[in-house]
Order: C-alpha cells, then structure tokens, then sequence
C-alpha cells in the first residue's frame, strides 16, 4: 500500500521527499512533517558511531536501527540499507538479510551496485522483497574509487551509470538512488528510465531528493577522530535549521523546498 501511495504520487508529478533516520523520535517527527520515505542509512557509521565511512555498519546495527524507526513512524515507507557484506557475494544470503530487514520493519531494502548486482535485485524481487539500487557515488566503494568523488563526469562513466540504471530497472527495482552525479545526466536517466529517481547531489530535476538528516540540521562535522573546524559540508547539504525555529520547522521546511523544487538550487548540483 506504502509502495503504491509513493508510485502515484511520482506519476502525478509530486516530488518526494526521504531523509535518513535512525530512531523512533525522529521517526514520528518525520512522519508529522510529510518526509515520504525514511531512510535507515549505514550513514549511521558516520553520524552515530563517529567512523570515517560506512564500513564497519553491521546487519546488527541496521536491523535494531530499522526496529526503533518502524516503532515511530506507522504509515510512512521505510527502505533500510544493507550493509557491506550482506549481499555482495551470494543471493540466498542477501535474501535471507534482507528478509531480516523486512521482519524488522523495512518496506524495501537498498543496496549499492549496478549491472553487476542485477541477478541479487531480480532475486529479491522475485520473492517479494522491494530494492531500492544506489548508482553514482557509492559509500561503500569509496576506497575503491579514492575517495568521495563525482562520478559519471567522463562520457565512458556517464554511459556506465545509464547502462546500470537500465540494468536494475529491468531487474526489478522499485527506485533509484543517484548520488553525487552531474545534474544533466540525472535528469537524462530520470526522463528515460521506468523507475522513480532519488537524488542527492544530482540536480532537482530527479523524481524527489535524499539528505542524511545530521546534514539538513547543520550538526554533522566528520568523523569523531578529526578536528570539527575542519570540516567542509558536501556541496550537496543544506542546513535546513538555519532559518527555522526548531528541528521540525527544518524538516517541514526541507519537504516544502523538495515539494516546489526550490531544493536543490544549483549551488547544490554538480
């Protein structure tokens, strides 16, 4: 029912608006100010635990998150991700992780990878767990790929991106996250392709936008080994509470400026 709410939504034109989250309070507050998809992240590595990256989130970290979410909000769609490790390897045990996930109160699972991937998707798909592919920038590559970099900047790269999201919306997948691309090719993959298209950092022409919600309030300042003065936002971040009175004035502010499209300006895109 959640599913088929978001996907009429995107066909009447709406954009929509996801923001991460990792626990009941923020949960309900986010439900109240219309966020359509909460997002339990393994961003939580970074703004929970304090770690450079993503990579030492556990699927033990991801189910207890996406339990306390779930508890918090009770009709808003809630995708989890799937952590490193979980379902790179073998589909059986990605599917029986991510049913972990599902059991746990996620609606769709999320994962990292294109074409390569496409056999995982079809498989979970297949046997009834939605999947949300994450194409562009992926965390969990990032030693792979130097560090956070934009992607998709070369004509070979772009072609890449459009090969993968082709790939996964043939395989199935329910939506598509693209991160840190150029705004024209976001807008090139989002007009040709079947599925809805979650942004960050790739222009506002996607069918709706993702920040991790410590970005939006302007309180995440790296990881807890590194010096906060030394920090430089992503040019893709907002700071939402700025402006706003309370936390949820930031968010109900973010969903009225994804909602009209005034977020992300193009000081936001690449």
């Amino acid at each position: 029912m959640l599913l088929s709410q978001l996907n009429h939504k995107v066909q009447s034109g709406e954009k929509i608006a996801m923001l991460t989250c990792y626990d009941a309070t923020f949960a309900k507050l986010m439900e109240a100010a219309g966020v359509d998809i909460l997002l339990v992240g393994d961003s939580l590595g970074m703004v929970l635990h304090g770690a450079e990256n993503t990579l030492n989130v556990s699927m033990h970290h991801m189910t207890y998150h996406t339990k306390s979410v779930a508890a918090g909000a009770l009709n808003t769609l809630i995708i989890a991700d799937m952590p490193l490790g979980s379902y790179e390897h073998d589909a059986e045990a990605a599917y029986k992780n991510a049913e972990w996930l599902i059991k746990s109160g996620a609606h769709m699972v999320k994962f990292e990878g294109g074409g390569e991937k496409a056999n995982t998707a079809r498989y979970l798909v297949e046997r009834g767990i939605p999947v949300c592919a994450h194409l562009g920038f992926t965390p969990q590559s990032v030693n792979q790929l130097g560090g956070y970099k934009i992607q998709g900047k070369t004509a070979e790269g772009a072609a890449k991106i459009v090969q993968d999201a082709n790939t996964m919306a043939d395989a199935g997948v329910s939506l598509i996250v693209l991160e840190m691309v150029p705004a024209s090719l976001a807008k090139n993959i989002t007009e040709t392709i079947k599925v809805p298209t979650i942004g960050i950092g790739a222009g506002v022409d996607c069918s709706g936008q993702v920040l991790v919600v410590q970005d939006l309030l302007g309180i995440y300042t790296g990881p807890a080994s590194k010096n906060a003065a030394e920090f430089k936002s992503p040019r893709f971040v907002r700071n939402f509470l700025k402006d706003t009175n309370s936390i949820q004035d930031a968010v109900s502010t973010y969903v009225k400026s994804v909602k009209n499209k005034t977020f992300p300006a193009a000081e936001h895109s690449y």
